[in-house]
Parts: structure tokens; sequence; C-alpha cells
């Protein structure tokens, strides 16, 4: 149907206007997290986001305080994640993917590709992106949790404090051990 009614259109424009200042709002208060890079859970709460803005706009069945409690909802939800992720490390690995190793010190990690689906095209891109020219002055590729590739040179490795938390990057997976 091209056209129901005057009477719709006034309603998605006054809900909608009102639905996306609360978006503003809720967003603003529920803090930084839930504009971060995405993981699971944080790409989970923003496709609810913008379904649940997308349902008050158009749907005259949900009324807009009910949106802007559901909107609340789920930013509450979220920050409750967030809080218990960053206090506790059991809650953090039920939410969030664990970062993968895919390179050490030059050599690459075929079993870890292939159980992380990257192919070496895209490690190969990613060590590129870095300005690095040579798999073998990179120190490690990272597959994050949140699915980015993160490239440590070997000339910035340094003491490699930034891989404690992956897993067979540690001190004593290095050639020569510590």
């Amino acid at each position: 149907m091209w056209f129901d009614s005057w009477s719709d259109l006034v309603r998605v424009l006054a809900v909608g206007a009102s639905a996306y200042v609360t978006v503003v709002l809720v967003l603003r208060f529920s803090g930084k997290r839930t504009l971060a890079k995405l993981n699971a859970f944080d790409l989970v709460v923003t496709v609810a986001l913008g379904s649940t803005l997308a349902t008050v706009l158009l749907s005259s069945d949900v009324s807009w305080s009910e949106g802007a409690v559901a909107l609340a909802l789920l930013a509450a939800l979220q920050f409750a994640v967030a809080w218990t992720t960053s206090r506790l490390p059991r809650g953090r690995s039920a939410v969030t993917a664990r970062p993968t190793l895919l390179l050490s010190h030059g050599v690459v990690d075929e079993a870890a590709l292939r159980d992380q689906r990257v192919t070496l095209s895209d490690l190969r891109q990613a060590v590129r992106a870095s300005g690095s020219g040579d798999l073998a002055g990179v120190a490690a590729v990272v597959l994050e949790g949140d699915g980015t590739l993160s490239v440590v040179p070997s000339s910035k490795l340094g003491d490699g404090s930034a891989l404690t938390d992956v897993p067979g990057a540690g001190p004593d997976d290095r050639p020569g051990g510590p």
C-alpha cells in the first residue's frame, strides 16, 4: 500500500522524533561501552536497539513509553553485562571471545587460522596494513575478541606484556623461552 492515512504519517513523525531523542539519551547515559567495538553481546544489543526503535516507529501497537522502557532495559542489561565482565573473569569469558594467536615470531599457526576461519590472505593483508612487508618481522598477529586483527611488529614487542591474555603468546612460549 502506498498510503494509509495522514494520522499514521503524523504518528511516525511525532513518535519517531521522540524515540530518536530517547535513543540518544539512553546511549549517552549507558556509556561509551555501548558504542565500542563490538563483541558478540554488544552486537546483539545494538541490533536489538535498532529493532526496538524500528518497532516503535512503525507499529502503532507499541507506544512510545513501551519503547522507551524497552530501550532502557536493553541499556541496563548491557550495563550489567559490562559490569560483570569487567569484574568477573568467568563472566567475561561467557560473553566475549578470547583472543587467538595466529602468528608468532613470523610463524603462521595454520591450525588456528582454520579454527578461526581466517585465511592466510587475511593475515597477510593485516600485516601489510600495519606497514610491515615481512611476516618474519612480526612478533604476533592476534585475532581479537571483536574480530579485528592486531599486528605487533618485532621491533615494538618490548616485554610482550600486552600479549599476556593471549593463549600461547606468553614469555614461556617465545623462541628461547624465559
